[in-house]
């Protein structure tokens, strides 16, 4: 029997090379402009504010309508409930 599963594209040989080539050539750039690279850092934390506002909300499931709490139910009629 054959098996079916395929290895993910991150795990090829060719993506860990691409990934390590692309990670040597950040170093080597970030080595050339250092003081460019940190003096960005305050802009894109301003920048990671709306984009967090942005993209946080995309977790709750807005829109989607949602069962009301019965508004009569008391912990005392559960059982193990306390008065």
């Amino acid at each position: 029997m054959v098996d079916s599963t395929r290895t993910p594209w991150w795990r090829t040989t060719t993506a860990i090379l691409l990934a390590t080539v692309a990670a040597m050539g950040a170093l080597f750039l970030l080595e050339e402009h250092w003081r460019h690279a940190f003096g960005i850092l305050p802009y894109l934390l301003l920048l990671a504010c709306p984009l967090m506002h942005l993209f946080h909300k995309h977790g709750r499931h807005r829109g989607h309508a949602h069962p009301a709490p019965d508004a009569g139910s008391d912990p005392a009629d559960k059982p193990g409930g306390r008065r």
